[in-house]
């Protein structure tokens, strides 16, 4: 009798391991289902990053979006960035960047009673109404951000009416992953 409670004593404990190694099991091929579902949906939203990766930087010129010294999207200049926002609206993971430009001559008068001293406030400007567009038509506000250069990072000579054109910009850049 002794022998037999033996034994039942240690099928009970066996037979507890085995349910318990079961339902680890059952746990494991879940976690196993979820990490291949996360691991497609970052390969999917890594694809669509590498993709914008490659087109990583935007360039509009500022007189297609704003009128001469001035600061408020043209008509025109939301039809231009009109372009950009599908691709910009399916991203999530992401960290985009306005940059504005100006070109090297004063802010004149009219700016200045607005409350634009100088290049800096006034490309700081563009750019923000370049990101609150964009956010108005659905990109995602905490993905996207706005910087202001003013003259400081000219891609032209400032010493000609065609250089300057090119210095007045925005540029929109995906910067990569994160918020």
């Amino acid at each position: 009798m002794i022998m037999k409670l033996t034994a039942a004593a240690r099928v009970v404990p066996f037979t507890a391991l085995m349910l318990a190694a079961c339902v680890s099991q059952i746990a494991y091929e879940k976690q196993g289902a979820e990490l291949q579902a996360a691991r497609a949906q970052a390969a999917a939203e890594q694809s669509q990053l590498t993709k914008m990766q490659q087109q990583e930087k935007w360039v509009v010129a500022g007189d297609i979006l704003f009128p001469e010294g001035g600061y408020q999207l043209t008509a025109n200049g939301k039809q231009a960035l009109n372009q950009y926002v599908p691709q910009l609206q399916g991203l999530h993971d992401a960290k985009v960047v306005v940059y504005g430009y100006t070109d090297n001559l004063p802010v004149g008068a009219p700016l200045q009673r607005a409350g634009i001293a100088n290049n800096i406030d006034l490309s700081s400007r563009r750019a923000d109404n370049v990101v609150a567009y964009l956010q108005s038509q659905g990109v995602n506000p905490s993905i996207i951000s706005a910087k202001g250069f003013g003259d400081t990072h000219p891609v032209a000579g400032n010493d000609t009416p065609d250089g300057r054109a090119k210095n007045r910009r925005i540029e929109i850049l995906l910067e990569g992953p994160g918020a």
